[in-house]
């Protein structure tokens, strides 16, 4: 650990590992806006995918099973938010908001349900194996860059395509132009016949579902430990909105954004060791107190939204429509 390249490569390894899931939550958030909702409740559409991702991966003993079963109960949270702000027209932000306030008392309801009989990781062994270090030849082997970026688990690399694939998507195929459309100017695209009420379901749920990936992620990672006072998510879904805006809605840009906020995120772990390994340069490190670091994520993130609210509309990725519900009958 005081070999220098050693601490410098555990360091950028666990920047990717550890805040992977804020890209998912990023670019489901993405898939959410760009449909023109917004959507404050990804912080419990994480939390719901984890829990039952985790619950049902350790039933089944299978990591398949647990993605798939955080993409759905998250999805279905995406179709409770479209049900109350598409089809009722019910204010978006304070849906958002009660998404996130369900989506954590259902996680604590039931972990705290299960009690004792809550399923250790170690007791689901495909599941846990699944979750391990992938290393990709050649690549792999590339100093300190290899083991950081090239031998990590099989979500870390999902994510990663599942951004390019959502990039290729919105601005390579005509549903995603579409979508685009939908997001902003409802009315145009209503009036060309885009089905306005599908696209925003659709979406809606596909976008819920990927974030839901994401929570399911950070049960993992956490060995599935379930805490009854602390969650797995513990604020990500909230940097994630932010993260959004600093990605100028762009999914790829979104994975620059999430190694940036992983950068700070990390830091508060690592930052002794990168002081002791190199004291010339980073010996300040270690003098700075501990709380700051906790804080760094979020201040970073108030920072981000304070820069957006007085960044210029040009050459902005917001869709014109975001947070607008749409009333066919004033078209």
């Amino acid at each position: 650990m005081n070999d220098p390249l050693n601490v410098l490569t555990l360091f950028l390894f666990n920047i990717v590992l550890m805040n992977i899931p804020l890209l998912y939550g990023t670019v489901g958030e993405i898939v959410v806006e760009k449909a023109g909702s917004l959507d404050l409740g990804v912080e419990g559409t994480m939390a719901v995918g984890a829990i039952f991702g985790y619950l049902a991966g350790c039933m089944a003993d299978s990591l398949i099973v647990g993605l798939l079963a955080a993409f759905l109960a998250a999805g279905l949270c995406g179709g409770l938010f479209a049900l109350l702000t598409v089809t009722f027209q019910a204010n978006q932000n304070v849906t958002g908001l009660t998404i996130t306030t369900f989506g954590l008392g259902l996680y604590f309801f039931v972990g705290k349900g299960i009690g004792e009989d809550w399923p250790a990781l170690a007791s689901a062994p495909a599941l846990a194996g699944g979750f391990a270090p992938v290393e990709i030849p050649l690549l792999s082997r590339i100093p300190v860059a290899g083991k950081a970026l090239f031998s990590q688990n099989p979500l870390v690399y999902l994510g990663i395509v599942t951004a390019a694939l959502v990039w290729w998507y919105l601005n390579c195929t005509k549903a995603g132009l579409r979508l685009r459309a939908v997001g902003e100017d409802p009315a145009a695209a209503d009036s060309v016949g885009v089905d306005i009420v599908r696209y925003k379901y659709v979406h809606l749920i596909a976008g819920s579902g990927i974030m839901g990936l994401g929570g399911f992620y950070m049960a993992l990672n956490m060995s599935g430990s379930f805490e009854g006072s602390n969650c797995w998510i513990n604020g990500f879904g909230w940097i994630a909105i932010a993260l959004v805006i600093f990605a100028n809605w762009d999914p790829l840009l979104a994975i620059l954004g999430a190694m940036v906020f992983g950068f700070f995120n990390t830091l508060q772990i690592y930052a002794g060791a990168l002081a002791g390994a190199f004291p010339e340069p980073l010996g300040w490190l270690s003098s700075v107190p501990p709380q700051l670091y906790k804080a760094l994520p979020f201040l970073i993130t108030a920072i981000v939204l304070v820069a957006s609210s007085v960044r210029k509309k040009e050459g902005s990725g917001q869709p014109a429509a975001l947070g607008l519900n749409y009333f066919r009958e004033e078209r």
